[in-house]
């Protein structure tokens, strides 16, 4: 056989065990429509729909691992249950059923105690007694599963979706934390949504127990079709933001509610030590608007919907998430950067 076919042969399977994506990186993208001559590219339709696609991603990825789970705690108790010779009903009896102990009145008690609200009606105790027994059902079922799967060699190959990330500015934002911080929040806010009031202590929280680790930028985006008055908030934390006021009148005004009247708007300007003269000029010429539009041409950009949105090192987490969801986010940003998490999160 001549050498150069040989060569070629070589070189045939040389390209065809290389992964395609490798060379479709450098190949330029085809437009996805062409109306009469002129293009819309890939990046204008993936672009504002990133945050939406990369939540669809982790949702379909949180399915399939789910299943995946139930898959391989019932091959472990197949496995265990041939083991012994037995039915996998009969090895539950064994080792879940016959260890429970049962609730005992004392335990219906204290729990309607706790849960008093919860539970009207005359056959509250009977619910609250079958409520305790699933748990101790799951929770022993739960760890004859950890027992299993910890003398055993399970291997997941399931990869979760790679990590989306979006390019933001935080420049003009005011700032909450050290500027050297390794983690930048992003909040996408509306003075008079309830949930973003809601998550306030949250981040609160956050910024004291990451100290100079930790830092938030805030953006304005105020939902005019169902808060009206909010743009009018955000201008005036915006004009509070001239004077260096602006996180004192920040947390004002989410205890303020919906009510943006000048007598409400001086109070607060002077409870946080403003010069209110120079405050009402600021709001009454509307300078600072174009402030809350460039925000908002941000947030739409990037495919923002609703608020609170989030942004950690780029990473979208939308709504009023609970504390250790951020915490999670955070710790591996700080993982990745080499700096240390907080003994402190989560508590």
């Amino acid at each position: 056989m001549p050498r150069q076919f040989l060569k070629l042969i070589q070189c045939v399977s040389l390209l065809s065990a290389l992964d395609s994506s490798a060379f479709a990186q450098d190949l330029p993208k085809q437009p996805l429509a062409l109306i009469n001559g002129e293009t819309i590219s890939t990046d204008e339709v993936e672009k504002p729909l990133g945050v939406q696609l990369s939540r669809l991603e982790e949702q379909i990825y949180a399915l399939k691992r789910q299943k995946l789970e139930a898959l391989v705690q019932s091959r472990l108790l197949a496995q265990e249950a041939a083991r012994r010779g037995l039915t996998v009903p009969a090895l539950l009896e064994i080792e879940v059923s016959s260890k429970l102990n049962p609730a005992t009145d004392e335990d219906v008690e204290r729990y309607d105690q706790a849960n008093r609200a919860r539970y009207p009606g005359a056959n509250y105790r009977d619910q609250i007694r079958s409520q305790l027994q699933t748990q101790r059902r799951a929770a022993q079922h739960q760890a004859f599963i950890s027992s299993l799967r910890s003398q055993a060699n399970v291997v997941i190959h399931l990869e979760p979706p790679p990590i989306y990330r979006v390019e933001l500015s935080v420049e003009g934002a005011p700032i909450r934390g050290s500027g050297q911080a390794a983690v930048t929040i992003v909040e996408f806010s509306d003075f008079h949504c309830p949930y973003c009031r809601q998550v306030q202590p949250i981040l609160t929280r956050l910024l004291s127990d990451y100290g100079d680790r930790v830092k938030l930028a805030y953006r304005d985006f105020p939902i005019r079709q169902l808060h009206p008055s909010a743009r009018k908030a955000a201008e005036a934390a915006r004009c509070a933001n001239e004077q260096g006021k602006f996180w004192e009148y920040h947390d004002k005004l989410y205890l303020l509610g919906a009510d943006i009247s000048p007598e409400k708007l001086r109070a607060l300007a002077q409870e946080t030590g403003m010069n209110v003269s120079s405050f009402e000029q600021c709001f009454a010429s509307g300078k600072r608007g174009s402030e809350v539009d460039k925000d908002v041409a941000q947030a739409t950009d990037l495919g923002v919907t609703s608020t609170p949105s989030f942004f950690i090192n780029g990473r979208p987490l939308s709504g009023a998430q609970p504390y250790e969801r951020f915490v999670g986010i955070i710790n591996d940003e700080l993982a990745r950067s080499g700096r240390k998490s907080t003994g402190q999160a989560p508590r």
